[in-house]
């Protein structure tokens, strides 16, 4: 018998076996292949002329312009602006938003009254569920300068009232501290899930050695979620040129470009308002491809250095 042949029949038995878990995994396959891998063939327009009205068609039958529109984007005066801005909100956004979930699982693992720690677990997981629409309402609405809850607490402590949204120098401040507030609480759950992970003899060993509470912290549970840490911290620094377009979108205007335009609202201008298809994928693939490569040196470094990766 062929080792072909055995192959073949060895397939044959894994689908037999494993049919039902196949037959629930194809649902989830062919959305993938619909929603992302179909239209990953469009990205052949950042290398093409494009032009609207040619369809599926005309993405393929257009003039073949190379690195064409690349070479635009880094030549306009936008681009250092929208890849500085870009960076900026997600690296604020990960320095301090990155460990504060961490933290919050630490304290509410220490917590013994499970009433209480399951109270303050829910409670600080509903914003998470929040609409980003309604955020950004929230939001405008607590800082609006004539009714906003803050401006009448800095009114009446003395102060005069801010313009928080139509000052750009405020917008990454603002970004950064209702982003970490709304994801922190739902961002734990994977640490409480490593944490809840540690052997309760571990912590009698500690306990027996005379360990205070600081020191199980530090030299047990951090030590034991490490690898989580270290996963997920690469994984967020894939998205360091990847800011979330909904949120930006609905609280900026054109008065905050200097700080708050970043590469997927500009993208949303060139594609959508500008027609600028080609140009505009030419865009989003380059910050694709940057994210990937950050993605991947720093799951090379992550290797080397505490031997944990992704792959």
């Amino acid at each position: 018998m062929t080792s072909n042949t055995k192959k073949s029949k060895s397939l044959i038995s894994y689908i037999k076996r494993d049919k039902y878990l196949l037959i629930m995994f194809a649902p989830v396959l062919v959305y993938f292949l619909v929603f992302s891998y179909l239209p990953m063939t469009g990205l052949v327009m950042a290398f093409k002329q494009y032009k609207p009205g040619g369809g599926m068609a005309g993405i393929f039958s257009g003039e073949f312009v190379g690195l064409k529109w690349f070479i635009q984007f880094f030549n306009s005066p936008y681009a250092f602006r929208l890849v500085r801005n870009t960076f900026l909100l997600s690296f604020y956004s990960l320095i301090f938003g990155f460990p504060i979930p961490i933290l919050f699982a630490v304290c509410i693992t220490q917590i013994r009254n499970k009433t209480l720690q399951r109270g303050a677990q829910v409670i600080t997981y509903l914003p998470y569920f929040i609409s980003t629409v309604v955020i950004c309402g929230m939001i405008t609405n607590f800082l609006s300068p004539s009714s906003g809850i803050v401006n009448q607490l800095i009114t009446k402590l003395g102060g005069s009232a801010i313009n928080f949204m139509g000052e750009a120098r405020w917008f990454r401040g603002i970004y950064v501290i209702s982003g970490s507030w709304q994801t922190f609480g739902f961002n734990s759950i994977i640490f409480v899930a490593a944490i809840m992970g540690i052997g309760p003899e571990l912590y009698e060993a500690m306990k027996v050695d005379g360990a205070t509470k600081v020191q199980t912290i530090r030299y047990l549970v951090l030590p034991s979620i490490k690898p989580t840490i270290v996963l997920l911290l690469i994984m967020s620094l894939g998205n360091l040129l990847n800011v979330g377009f909904e949120k930006v979108y609905l609280l900026y205007n054109s008065g905050l470009y200097e700080t708050a335009d970043v590469i997927s609202t500009y993208v949303y201008r060139q594609g959508i308002d500008n027609q600028n298809y080609s140009y505009a994928t030419a865009v989003g693939l380059f910050n694709s491809l940057i994210g990937f490569a950050i993605v991947f040196l720093a799951n090379r470094m992550s290797k080397k250095m505490t031997d944990t990766s992704i792959w």
